[in-house]
């Protein structure tokens, strides 16, 4: 997380930067969203299979988000993990959604550092959601929602 300190050193280069990262976590959570919706089987895995085909159409929203927030948009996708385990897979897509909090947190400070409001208003919608899709997997995995506030070597 960042700190007060971290947030006065921001640069609108460096936001860009940190938010092309977020576009590309954006796109590896609609491939994996797409994938695992899919491939998942089984009879206690159908309502959460559902629920990944919902949340690959938000994600999708985000990235659009994002993208209409930066100019640049040089990125790729970072890799999905494959695996043919349900349990493994909502397990990436937590671990997936757990980062990407940690950062979405980061940026609205980095945004409002550099009196980006609008920006940081956006990214609160988009981080609202991530926390939906954050307590729907670890539901699906039988577990506590994870206390992402402390922060985590990337």
């Amino acid at each position: 997380m960042a700190t007060a300190t971290d947030t006065t050193k921001i640069t609108r280069k460096k936001l860009i930067e940190k938010l092309n990262e977020d576009l590309a976590r954006e796109y590896q959570a609609i491939i994996a969203y797409v994938t695992y919706s899919q491939v998942l089987k089984g009879a206690e895995y159908m309502a959460i299979a559902a629920e990944l085909e919902v949340h690959a159409g938000e994600e999708l929203q985000h990235a659009l988000t994002i993208a209409k927030q930066i100019d640049y948009l040089g990125t790729k996708a970072l890799p999905v993990k494959e695996t043919d385990d349900a349990r493994e897979m909502l397990r990436a897509d937590l671990e997936n959604e757990n980062a990407t909090i940690r950062a979405y947190r980061e940026r609205v400070m980095q945004c409002e550092a550099l009196q980006e409001y609008a920006i940081a208003e956006d990214i609160r919608e988009i981080l609202r959601q991530e926390q939906e899709h954050q307590v729907d997997l670890a539901t699906a995995l039988g577990e506590d929602v994870p206390n992402v506030s402390e922060s985590k070597t990337r």
